[in-house]
């Protein structure tokens, strides 16, 4: 059983750098990471903030289907990539493009399924990255049952898995919360509190006073963090991987933060939510934090900066160029994958799609 004490969150979130750069007056028991990783957490967040901006201007265009933007999130983003070891998985959600970044996976490949292209885009063996979610929580069911099966196997691995305050409200969160707990999974629960689920706000999705106090009735260890503090972001997944990696069991952190851009790039923001709460969140930007505490640090200078915006724009100009170019997608590969023996039914399903694609093709003038 888990102390009393350990399931009681903080009043208020835990921060090592305040928005005005300086050091936070509200630390708790997070541990300050070190220079080069601060510097590190800088860099991925420069380097998804300009892949974030390029993947929404090709949403605008048509050659994205769809893209969720995170700019905003940024600190959760790479904060929670950095913070697993190369052993350990992170399962990520359809907003979660920059976390899958950071990790190390291709930027083309990362865009590969909000593109319409070939299955989840990239190989999640390779990565340790699980496809990306688009069902609200179910990916919480599937890290807690990949964590399960690692201690079963006696394996080092933890299971992180991004999720936002609206999969909270899902049934599939409880159970993977319940059995997690239940089994002393090793996996760590990262909360993006962005405020809104979609267009709901999250005083209309639960009467909870923060979404970590629900870790109580779990049993598992809550941390409630200023989500665009990225030393935070990154201090707090990092103890929960290592209390995870050392049989303690899962962690449930909510991290507070804000979705800058729309839900989507077919959502119109502006009918629940004012300019005014978006500009004071804008003037709350985790990028402009961190680079302020740098620079009083001698950690970066303009030389650095000028370097690191240079490696961006080359960053965003090989997507432009690579998602310039049509796809090439066989209709057939559909059902390649989804057994590891097709069954029956999906035989006849490539069949009757394959005839009736033959039949377009015959009775094209």
């Amino acid at each position: 059983m888990v102390e009393t004490q350990e399931l009681l969150p903080s009043a208020a979130p835990l921060q090592l750098i305040d928005p005005d750069g300086r050091p936070g007056q509200n630390p708790g028991g997070l541990t300050f990471p070190e220079p080069d990783v601060l510097v590190r957490l800088h860099r991925g967040m420069v380097l998804g903030r300009r892949f974030d901006t390029q993947a929404t201007v090709l949403a605008k265009q048509g050659r994205l289907a769809v893209y969720p933007s995170s700019r905003g999130q940024d600190a959760c983003q790479v904060g929670a990539a950095l913070a697993v070891r190369g052993q350990d998985w992170l399962f990520p959600t359809y907003r979660d493009s920059v976390a899958i970044l950071t990790r190390g996976v291709d930027a083309a490949e990362t865009l590969a399924l909000l593109r319409g292209d070939w299955h989840c885009g990239y190989d999640p063996y390779e990565h340790r990255v699980a496809p990306q979610c688009t069902p609200l929580a179910t990916n919480t069911l599937h890290a807690v049952g990949l964590a399960h099966a690692a201690t079963l196997q006696a394996k080092d691995q933890v299971a992180l898995v991004l999720l936002g305050d609206g999969a909270t409200s899902e049934g599939d969160a409880h159970e993977a919360l319940n059995f997690a707990a239940l089994w002393k999974a090793p996996v760590v629960f990262l909360v993006q509190n962005n405020g809104y689920a979609i267009s709901v706000p999250l005083a209309k999705q639960t009467a909870a006073p923060t979404l970590a106090a629900k870790g109580i009735g779990y049993g598992i260890p809550p941390l409630l963090i200023d989500g665009n503090d990225a030393a935070a972001v990154y201090a707090a997944a990092r103890s929960g991987v290592e209390r995870a990696a050392t049989g303690g069991g899962p962690t449930l952190i909510e991290a507070i933060t804000y979705r800058v851009e729309a839900h989507t790039n077919a959502d119109d923001a502006t009918r629940y939510r004012t300019d005014d709460e978006v500009r004071g969140w804008l003037g709350r930007d985790p990028i402009a934090r961190l680079e302020v505490y740098l620079r009083a640090e001698r950690l970066l200078d303009d030389e650095a900066a000028g370097r690191l915006a240079a490696e961006a724009e080359q960053l965003a100009a090989d997507v432009r160029d690579r998602m310039s170019t049509e796809a090439s997608a066989d209709p057939a590969e559909l059902f390649e994958h989804v057994y590891a023996q097709p069954t029956a039914a999906l035989e006849r399903q490539r069949a009757a799609l394959l005839a009736e694609l033959d039949e377009l093709e015959e009775s094209a003038p």
